[in-house]
């Protein structure tokens, strides 16, 4: 998902493709809520309808700041031409309000006067506000994945502050990165450029990441893990079972994340074309194969296959699949999603070894799977990867984003986790043993007194 610019000319867009990312948006929107089913249902009935509206939180707060100057920030100067700031982000003030996508002039196209013609272009036939919506949608799930790790204890109000700081100084800085021409991306100036040159103008390996595998599940599942460290564990963590209050909601939040995804994954082709049947049929493919890895691993680990299981199974499939969904075969794609499954599976397991309360295992499906997701590109590509004949290049630049996106993402999500901490991380601990729902928003989600 590489922002490239048609000419500025109404004949330049196509409303084929111009509908399906439209349709594209709106499904990976839908995501946001099916994330507060799944996250919510694996809360305590206590805690859930917390854990939901910090979902909603993410999505009122990243959607107000991306229009002002999230866009501005990770792609404006793949429009203006400017130059960015270090490669790390672009102008925040360039296009602030998106005023300036909308911006028309005078052309001429075989002939004829056209008026309606955009200066900004868009992403490939689609128009740029168009694009803009698509990557808004991103944003917000990112924001809103990280809320897993530190479910039942924090402050509603802490957390949008969080929101829109993180997005502000993470997030849009990373997109920018990996998508907008930046140190992650196939620009002369990145890091693939410096390993291994370039090749008329653009990094002779380029750095895939289709979906998202680094600016959105590394990202979240590295920035989860750093909350949790921070914010610590939940009262009784260790000593008591936290078990999930409704699997029902979780079955549906991973059933809305899975139809969400392919807006996600398919809709970044940018086109309603070949490759796009391509990301659907493997996006399908690796989710059921990772569901069904994590149920083997289940039952081969505890004698259960489990109905929360083939729901992370799923989600974790999809994470992994994101980042190389339009570089690998069906068949690789298979590969990609059983290793995630297994993975994930077994990585849920680390919290309790290494003593860290990563409430709803973000960093065991998203970080790691992410991180897989984003290696196997080096090993299954069958353009670039190891296992098609190539040679080593493409893993090492895989690697490289990922390690760099590791760091940056832990750094500045440090700073920030640090910086909150004033204002207050933790609701107190009787009203977190009361229930944060009733704390923080004076509501429950379940009326056991009149119940008639």
């Amino acid at each position: 998902m590489v922002l490239a610019l048609p000419d500025s000319s109404f004949s330049a867009f196509d409303s084929g493709d111009t509908a399906w990312i439209i349709t594209a948006s709106a499904l990976v929107l839908l995501m946001t809520p099916g994330l507060a089913f799944f996250y919510g249902g694996l809360s305590r009935s206590k805690s859930v309808l917390n854990m939901m509206m910090m979902s909603f939180g993410a999505l009122g707060v990243v959607s107000v700041i991306y229009v002002l100057w999230g866009y501005s920030m990770s792609f404006s100067s793949a429009h203006t031409g400017d130059s960015d700031y270090f490669g790390v982000f672009s102008n925040p003030f360039s296009l602030w309000g998106l005023s300036g996508l909308l911006e028309t002039r005078d052309v001429t196209v075989d002939g004829a006067l056209v008026k309606s013609a955009v200066v900004w272009g868009g992403f490939g036939g689609i128009p740029a506000i168009i694009w803009v919506g698509f990557q808004l949608t991103f944003a917000v799930i990112t924001v809103a994945l990280i809320s897993g790790s530190i479910a039942e204890r924090v402050k509603f109000s802490t957390w949008l502050v969080f929101s829109g700081l993180w997005a502000t100084l993470i997030y849009f800085p990373l997109s920018h990165m990996v998508w907008g021409g930046g140190l992650l991306s196939n620009s002369k100036d990145g890091i693939a450029a410096k390993l291994f040159g370039t090749t008329d103008g653009v990094a002779s390996v380029a750095p895939v990441d289709f979906a998202g595998g680094t600016v959105v599940h590394i990202n979240a599942g590295m920035a989860g893990l750093v909350l949790a460290l921070i914010v610590g564990k939940r009262k009784g963590w260790g000593k008591v079972a936290f078990r999930p209050h409704n699997i029902p909601f979780v079955m549906l939040g991973a059933a809305l994340l899975w139809f969400g995804w392919y807006g996600f994954n398919v809709g970044s082709e940018g086109k309603a074309d070949l490759i796009a049947g391509m990301v659907w049929i493997n996006t399908t493919a690796a989710t059921a194969a990772a569901m069904l890895g994590w149920l083997l691993y289940e039952k081969i680990r505890f004698g259960h296959a489990t109905s929360v299981g083939a729901a992370s199974g799923a989600v974790a499939g999809l994470v992994a699949i994101t980042p190389s969904c339009g570089a690998v075969s069906p068949v690789g794609s298979l590969a990609v999603g059983v290793v995630a499954g297994v993975a994930s599976a077994w990585a849920v397991g680390l919290k309790t070894k290494f003593n860290f309360d990563d409430s709803l295992d973000v960093v065991g499906v998203h970080l790691v799977s992410g991180l897989w997701g984003t290696v196997s590109v080096g090993f299954l590509s069958t353009t670039t990867g190891l296992f098609y004949g190539h040679d080593y290049k493409q893993l090492v630049v895989q690697i490289v984003i990922a390690l760099s996106a590791l760091i940056f993402t832990a750094v500045l999500t440090t700073v920030i986790a640090l910086a909150l901490k004033p204002l207050g991380w933790r609701v107190s601990d009787e009203n977190e043993a009361i229930g944060i729902d009733e704390a923080e928003h004076a509501e429950t989600a379940y009326d056991y007194v009149n119940v008639s």
